[in-house]
Order: structure tokens, then C-alpha cells, then sequence
């Protein structure tokens, strides 16, 4: 089969296209996916730090606790789970 230029071109730039998009779009999930909430509010990520190029801290509510999660490194870690009397603490002084 020969082809033209101008489907070859078209082609190529549709390919692009669909490739910028799914870039665009794996770029807001990174953005965005620490903010979203799994289930009824049972498992959440609270907030996510990146501590170098391939380490991150994530801080994960569970069924209404929090711990602490090292990943990206060699293994990922649970760093630990935060006490129940810290977190009523922070609770009473923001409201």
C-alpha cells in the first residue's frame, strides 16, 4: 500500500494528540490522587510530602486513624501510627 504525505501527517499528529492527552491526563491524577477518598471514608490519604526524586510520606487515615508510610525507596516502610490523644489534641485546637 502506498500512502500520501498528507495521511501519514495526519497520522502522526492524531498520534500526538491522543499521547498529549494521556499525558495531560496522568499529570492531573498525579496531582490530584492524594486529595481523593477510597470507599465511605474508611481509607484516605490525608497528605503526601516527596522527600527526594524517589521517596515519598504519605500520611493515610484508616478507619479513623492515621500512620505514616515511607514509599519509593528500596522497601516500602510504615514509619507508624499516630496516637489517638495527639490526633483529639490537634482536633480541639482547630475548631
Amino acid at each position: 500500500m502506498i500512502f500520501d504525505r498528507a495521511s501519514v501527517l495526519l497520522v502522526a499528529f492524531a498520534l500526538m494528540g491522543i499521547l498529549g492527552l494521556l499525558w495531560a491526563g496522568q499529570a492531573l491524577l498525579r496531582r490530584f490522587a492524594p486529595r481523593l477518598q477510597l470507599g465511605n471514608d474508611r481509607l484516605a490519604v490525608e497528605s503526601a510530602i516527596m522527600l527526594d526524586a524517589r521517596r515519598r510520606l504519605w500520611l493515610v487515615r484508616c478507619n479513623g486513624r492515621r500512620v505514616l508510610l515511607m514509599t519509593g525507596g528500596p522497601a516500602d516502610l510504615v514509619i507508624g501510627w499516630l496516637p489517638q490523644a495527639e490526633r483529639n489534641a490537634e482536633r480541639g485546637a482547630c475548631e
